[in-house]
């Protein structure tokens, strides 16, 4: 059964109105992802501004490296000595750069890290990790934060939200493309 051209019509125009209605109700959340999006491809390469760089400490010879918790409770100390006393100390995860000779300490409730030589357990670099808020603004953690959820409630939807979104967008815009093409074809025969 072959589709008539009017019934062609019909689906452009409607692919059009959900692809155009979509596009404005959605507008300032593909601006945000975008824009965002764009900002952690480039953190590797921003020279510090986005993310802080890896420095590099003396050995990658862990037998030579303190252990874990002191190298934990020299970030602790430096962090409340350098940073403030009242950020929270809990951590997001421990960063081992074995070949650097780095291990860095992320933490839980704020975007600082702390670096420090593996061996000697100096500080090399406190920085501000601007890539986590935002990655946390990218997939709306920092909705989810702001508003104490206790899982992540927001963030699921959201990302549900504007996966299903993209997809109807790539279907829609596929047809918003292709269809007239079809039309024309069929208009010929």
């Amino acid at each position: 059964m072959t589709k008539t051209p009017s019934k062609q019509a019909k689906i452009l125009r409607l692919f059009r109105k959900i692809h155009r209605v979509t596009g404005a109700l959605l507008f300032i959340f593909f601006f945000i992802l975008a824009i965002t999006g764009i900002l952690l491809g480039l953190k590797s390469n921003s020279n510090g501004l986005i993310l802080p760089k890896t420095t590099q400490g003396t050995t990658s010879n862990l037998k030579k490296w303190l252990p874990i918790d002191s190298l934990h409770t020299n970030a602790i100390e430096i962090l409340q000595d350098s940073i403030s006393p009242e950020l929270s100390v809990e951590l997001s995860r421990i960063d081992i750069r074995k070949n650097k000779g780095v291990v860095k300490f992320i933490f839980e409730k704020h975007y600082w890290e702390i670096q420090l030589d593996g061996a000697t357990g100096k500080l090399l670099n406190i920085g501000k990790r601007h890539s986590d808020l935002i990655e946390d603004i990218h997939d709306a953690t920092i909705l989810d934060t702001l508003f104490n959820t206790t899982q992540t409630q927001i963030k699921l939807i959201y990302t549900l939200i504007m996966g299903f979104a993209l997809l109807l967008f790539t279907i829609t815009g596929f047809w918003l493309w292709y269809g007239p093409k079809r039309m024309k074809r069929m208009k010929k025969n």
